[in-house]
């Protein structure tokens, strides 16, 4: 199935997810039924310690990664049973322990040699990508608790995922190594006694908030809502009533606090008896919930709300939509991407005149660079930022307007994807791109082609605000034999704009095979030669 188009099938779709975290391997299976709604069928999960070696040693044993393998072999079967064998209807992700693992990329390739799973590891955007997708239905069902500024929070086993949410939109995303394990294994390399464990950890986790601690009092969160396998056990064990699907569980802080000081002053042997829980969770239980307890402190409310969502129902939901970016998740990219570009003090008259044309350029061109669509949002990012390094020096803007990119932090948007939006401002004017320039020489054939084709519809974009006083804000293009005519309406002299198009055609002309001319309305189209510009 094209990846940016969403089923129209009128059959229900069983598909599959599987975690690789921190502590445990977990499969999710659900059926997608014919007008998009899930049905969730069976999870399954498997303890398995792979963030204790890739913590501590920095790598996954061999050993580890067959115990890994054996695991996947025995979901594989299960999927079988289900009947789901395409690849399209099964998606395995790894999160920080894998991803942390400086074996990681022979960690992937053994996995896929001996169960044929191919094994995607997440970074931190993705997540918060997939989180936001999770949550979203959840939080659209409390009118309140989405109109009102909320955080989402999951304490990891490796990490702490933030998300900032107002009226549905995202404020702030962020994550840090944060999470239960480490906490737990820094408690273990002090050798103190139980009694002295949760001051000792109070101490690590204020370190990591510290830093936030500003960000915080500035911008309040009236909520918080807690997702994790740990918070649903507090839920359960303190107020009898387990967190189900699309729901919300109310917890207090002061009774999560008691809970809290009660687990510390237990033993990992008296936690697995009276709990029944493995010892890995005895172990990171207690971390765990002193970590959302401070998070909560931290932000001043006295109550955080439990929900049951986690990553494989993001996932879930991704594939039900065949991972296309939704206009609404592109609107949230957008969203950051105009509060960096105002960080930078860009020309933002200019730039969203830009970025708009780049919008109709790409739409009306798509036959020509035959282009998925999140690669308009691509585009349109490029064109907001790709000024933003005259922030550094107006000298060499192109180059600087690349790293900056390249080293900022934007939701939604992978490393990989920052990477990409940064070649594509860097050509935005100046040399096209050489052999000779090592980050696109990096770059595979198929990227390298994607940079090219939107730096080239960037570059005419740009030229077509060269007055900068937003004079053309439409314009349709068609072809008259080898010229792509852009026409606009009557708009009053426009030749610094035809000038700069002129100027800035040869890109285009290289990478489309087509010559381009900048006419008004009012002007014939066909009556030119077409050798003649």
């Amino acid at each position: 199935m094209d990846p940016q188009t969403r089923s129209t099938s009128t059959r229900s779709r069983i598909v599959a997810v599987i975690d690789i975290g921190t502590s445990a391997i977990r499969m999710a299976i659900a059926e997608i039924l014919p007008d998009g709604a899930i049905r969730h069928l069976e999870s399954l999960t498997q303890a398995l310690s792979l963030g204790h070696q890739s913590f501590t040693a920095g790598e996954i044993s061999r050993g580890m990664i067959e115990e890994c393998i054996a695991v996947l072999r025995a979901y594989r079967r299960k999927l079988e049973e289900y009947g789901i064998t395409r690849s399209e209807d099964i998606r395995i992700v790894a999160t920080s322990a894998v991803r942390e693992a400086v074996n990681r990329i022979n960690f992937v390739d053994r996995v896929f040699v001996a169960t044929g799973l191919s094994v995607e590891t997440l970074d931190a955007a993705e997540i918060h990508r997939i989180t936001y997708r999770g949550v979203q239905p959840l939080l659209k069902a409390q009118p309140a608790l989405f109109k009102s500024r909320s955080m989402i929070v999951e304490v990891g086993g490796g990490s702490t995922e933030l998300l900032i949410l107002e009226e549905g939109n995202v404020d702030y995303s962020h994550a840090f190594r944060l999470g239960s394990l480490r906490l737990q294994q820094t408690l273990a390399s002090y050798h103190v006694p139980r009694s002295r464990a949760k001051k000792l950890l109070e101490a690590e986790i204020h370190s990591h908030l510290e830093p936030f601690e500003e960000m915080l009092t500035a911008h309040p969160s009236e909520n918080m809502v807690a997702m994790g396998s740990d918070m649903r056990f507090a839920c359960e064990e303190i107020l009898d009533d387990p967190v189900k699907k699309d729901r919300l569980v109310k917890l207090k802080l002061d009774r999560l606090a008691e809970f809290v000081d009660f687990l510390f002053s237990q033993s990992e042997e008296s936690i697995v008896n009276r709990f029944h829980l493995t010892y890995a969770e005895a172990e990171t239980v207690g971390p765990a919930l002193l970590a959302n307890l401070k998070i909560a402190e931290a932000i001043h409310v006295d109550r955080i709300y439990v929900c049951s969502v986690n990553l494989r129902d993001g996932l879930v939901r991704d594939l039900s939509e065949g991972g296309a970016w939704s206009e609404d998740f592109r609107k949230q990219i957008l969203r950051a991407t105009w509060e960096l570009a105002r960080k930078y003090d860009v020309d933002e008259d200019h730039a969203k005149t830009v970025a708009e044309l780049c919008r109709l350029l790409f739409q009306q061109l798509r036959k020509y660079h035959e282009l998925e669509e999140r690669y308009e949002t691509v585009l349109c990012v490029a064109a907001a930022l790709h000024e933003i390094g005259a922030y550094i020096n107006t000298s060499s803007m192109h180059k600087h307007s690349m790293y900056l990119i390249m080293n900022s932090s934007l939701f939604g948007l992978t490393q990989e994807d920052l990477n990409l939006i940064g070649m594509v401002a860097r050509y935005h004017r100046r040399a096209m791109p050489k052999s000779s320039h090592q980050a696109y020489a990096s770059m595979d054939r198929q990227r390298r082609v994607v940079v090219s084709k939107l730096a080239a519809i960037l570059r005419i974009a740009i030229a077509l605000d060269a007055s900068r006083n937003q004079r053309i804000r439409q314009l349709e293009c068609s072809q008259v034999r080898d010229r792509i005519i852009l026409t606009v309406p009557q708009t009053e002299d426009l030749s610094m704009e035809q000038i700069a198009v002129r100027r800035n055609r040869t890109f285009f002309e290289a990478i489309f095979g087509l010559d381009i001319l900048l006419r008004t309305q009012s002007r014939p189209l066909v009556s030119e030669p077409s050798s003649q510009l």
